[in-house]
This record gives structure tokens, C-alpha cells and sequence, in this order.
């Protein structure tokens, strides 16, 4: 089993009964087991800044699946859900990220982790401190 942190986010339609609705799904996803979540904080949007605030959170799991069928199970909870990829750091209906998996470091064309603006983002980090501030420090070192 891994231990794997993933952000989650959304600013369209009901955002945080969507984050409630995405954390159910993650918990529910065979080789994924929902170990602890943070406190949703709403923030400015990032990237692209006309649209609404956004809700965010992250949660940590405990996983046996690799970082791709993870990625793919993220990808498919926000297919279920109704997420329409419009736009970059456009509006979204609900967002799921790899922030970390264990420590490994991935650099592949649609998988990188540690998530590489994770560093940059108060939206990840601050959540991902209250529950891992292990986890947050590491991301940050990284980017020294």
C-alpha cells in the first residue's frame, strides 16, 4: 500500500456537495482506502481569474493501485461526475489531482508528481499542511 495525497476542487454548480460527492467516490474506489481529509477553504481562483472562487481540499489514502490507474481512477470519478475539460485552469464542475505519491518522483507527459505547481498553489498547500505537513515541507524542498 502507497500512501498518496490527491486535491480536489470545484467552482461550478453546488462546490462543496461535489467534493463531498468526490470524496465518497475516491473512498468507494477498489485499492483505494480514505485514511484523512481536510477542511474545505474557499480561494480565489488560479491561472485564469475571471470566474468564481474556487473549494478545495485535499485527502490522504492509503493505495495499491500505481500512480496511472490512480490518475485513471481520479480521471474517471470526474467523467462520472459530469467535469467538461472547456478550458485550461478554467471553470470546473470538480477536479481531482495526484499531489504526492509516496515520494516518488514522475515526470511523464501526463504524470507528474509530486503535482508540479503544488508548490506554488495556498489552495494545495495549506490544506495538504493540516493534514501532512510532513507532505508539504518535502513538496516545498523540492522546489529550492
Amino acid at each position: 500500500m502507497m500512501r498518496a495525497f490527491l486535491a480536489l476542487g470545484a467552482n461550478i454548480g453546488e462546490p462543496a456537495a461535489q467534493l463531498e460527492e468526490a470524496v465518497r467516490r475516491i473512498a468507494a474506489t477498489p485499492g483505494i482506502t480514505l485514511v484523512k481529509q481536510s477542511s474545505v477553504i474557499v480561494t480565489a481562483p488560479w491561472g485564469k481569474t475571471d470566474q468564481n472562487d474556487f473549494h478545495n481540499m485535499v485527502v490522504e489514502v492509503e493505495t495499491a493501485l500505481t500512480p496511472r490507474q490512480l490518475l485513471a481512477a481520479g480521471l474517471g470519478i470526474e467523467t462520472e461526475m459530469g467535469r467538461k475539460r472547456l478550458e485550461r485552469w478554467g471553470p470546473r464542475l470538480i477536479d481531482i489531482d495526484i499531489v504526492a505519491y509516496g515520494r516518488e518522483v514522475i515526470a511523464e507527459t501526463n504524470l507528474k508528481v509530486p503535482h508540479p505547481y503544488a508548490h506554488e498553489r495556498a489552495f494545495v498547500l495549506d490544506p495538504l499542511r493540516e493534514i501532512a505537513p510532513d507532505v508539504a515541507e518535502w513538496i516545498l524542498g523540492r522546489q529550492r
